[in-house]
């Protein structure tokens, strides 16, 4: 008998049709002898409909109470959930995220969980039950409800999991690879196939890979979950709830001789940010970005120009609703800075591939390189890592870039 975690995302239940097929999903896992703990989403944009709702009523609700409000998306899906198991003859119990002893801090809308109570889960599991979980809530330790943020209902399955010791933690969607928005593909691509209708299905990936993917625009794992799962040596795999057929394994360790990279991917959602005419001094970075830092921004990828004339120009990329905070932070103390000014280019996208193999095969940058310069595509800013290389290009040719990428390391 194994412990499997489910976890079921909003598009797979996002009506009557698509719960009572989730419900088939789930009642064959447990005819097989399984114990069953399952995740699930709020159906379709129900939370983005609560959100606009709150808005409605006040312009700017406290997170406390929007956290209040948003927890009963989940709560709707867990116990419709709990029904159609019950239509199939099948014994399931529905939990909120705090009755599943989930404990985070007190970051509302962005809380992490601090540890999980399995008491009342196991219970449930010995009484032979099937135990459907909302996701993307807990409790904090004052007793209100908290929310885990975007992606939490990834993160509460692998928490779950890992407190369970699971065998199994499987992430169903209706998500055609690692992309919103397509369907019927069984696991991970190794592109968007809106952009590379040739992609091929990775059947495994380390954590590592994961984890870059998932932060250079990959939207099937949420960073936060990979992340745990890796922490806690969870066995997680990647699949379709629309087929049933065997997904992608994600792994500490995978066959780097499969395939040399895993992915190639975009981010449409950065901008540039140029410093011009910055003295050239020593610690003019650190004040730099140390002023970032503070107003908690994120900075990705860095280039600095070589010195002329005592001046200097810094450029580096933001997420996109950053951009017009950092230009005003820098406009505002360009003297003491010492800068002239300040550009911002928000038409830009940085196209990245990832995989473990490139480590230990020469070549791999030059590669990359030759693809962009045979199809006409100019590097602006190039950032490395062991198990990736990224390139900002203009936002227009994003496409263009993953298409002819992916064409040189995987052909036709």
């Amino acid at each position: 008998m194994a412990l499997i975690v489910q976890k079921f995302g909003g598009s797979s239940v996002a009506d009557a049709q698509k719960v009572s097929h989730v419900a088939g999903i789930i009642a064959d896992t447990y005819r097989q002898g399984n114990q069953v703990v399952v995740v699930v989403s709020a159906q379709g944009k129900t939370t983005d409909h609560l959100i606009a709702q709150a808005k409605e009523v006040n312009p700017n609700p406290s997170k406390r109470e929007l956290d209040a409000l948003m927890s009963t998306g989940e709560l709707a899906s867990m116990a419709l959930m709990a029904l159609a198991l019950e239509r199939l003859g099948m014994p399931a119990i529905s939990l909120s995220g705090w009755q599943a002893g989930v404990h985070t801090d007190s970051a509302h809308g962005a809380a992490r969980v601090g540890r999980i109570d399995t008491e009342r889960l196991r219970n449930e599991l010995d009484k032979g039950n099937i135990v459907i979980v909302a996701g993307f809530q807990g409790i904090n330790k004052y007793g209100d409800v908290t929310t885990l943020g975007r992606g939490g209902s990834d993160t509460s399955a692998v928490a779950l999991a890992a407190a369970l010791n699971a065998d199994l933690c499987q992430i169903y969607t209706d998500v055609e690879g690692i992309y919103e928005n397509w369907t019927d593909v069984d696991g991970m691509l190794t592109a968007d196939p809106r952009i590379v209708p040739n992609a091929l299905k990775i059947d495994e990936i380390t954590y590592d890979e994961m984890l870059e993917l998932a932060s250079l625009g990959a939207n099937v794992l949420h960073n936060r979950s990979v992340e745990m799962a890796k922490k806690y040596n969870v066995n997680l795999e990647v699949l379709s709830s629309m087929t049933g057929a065997e997904g992608t394994i994600v792994k500490e360790v995978t066959d780097v001789e499969k395939l040399l990279i895993k992915g190639v991917t975009k981010d449409v959602n950065i901008a540039r940010i140029s410093a011009m005419g910055v003295s050239d001094q020593p610690g003019i970075a650190f004040r730099l970005f140390s002023l970032l830092a503070k107003h908690k921004v994120s900075v990705d990828i860095i280039l600095q120009s070589v010195g002329r004339d005592g001046t200097q120009d810094i450029s580096f990329t933001v997420a996109s609703k950053d951009a017009d905070e950092v230009v005003r932070l820098l406009e505002e103390r360009k003297d003491t800075l010492g800068l002239k000014s300040v550009i911002c280019d928000p038409n830009v996208a940085k196209v990245s591939i990832v995989g473990a193999g490139m480590e230990t095969h020469a070549g791999v940058a030059s590669r990359m390189f030759e693809a962009l310069g045979e199809a006409n595509i100019n590097i602006q800013m190039i950032a490395t890592s062991e198990i990736k290389i990224s390139v900002l290009i203009a936002e227009e040719e994003a496409n263009k870039a993953v298409a002819a990428i992916h064409r040189s390391f995987y052909g036709e």
